[in-house]
């Protein structure tokens, strides 16, 4: 049971550093559009869809972490050969 308890603990981590890192690199990336917004008003358009883009491609690695901590969690590939191993 304790292979599985250690599954959980790192599926948790994982999202908790992955959480932070995606919300580090949003965060940084509104405060320098809003202060490009700031210094140029005219190219506010652009900025801000090349913004989208970027938060985008930020909020994709969460979704990766995300996926990976489901497959740790539900599918995981050694789950059979631990069980194996314990006599299960």
């Amino acid at each position: 049971m304790e292979f599985f308890a250690w599954c959980m603990i790192a599926a948790g981590f994982g999202m908790a550093i992955g959480s932070f890192g995606t919300g580090l690199g949003q965060g940084l990336a509104i405060k320098s559009a809003v202060e490009g917004v700031a210094r140029n008003p005219g190219a506010s358009g652009k900025i801000m869809t090349i913004m989208l883009i970027g938060l985008a491609m930020i909020e994709s690695l969460a979704i990766y972490v995300f996926v990976v901590a489901m497959i740790i969690l539900f599918a995981n590939p050694f789950t059979a050969t631990v069980l194996q191993v314990l006599g299960k």
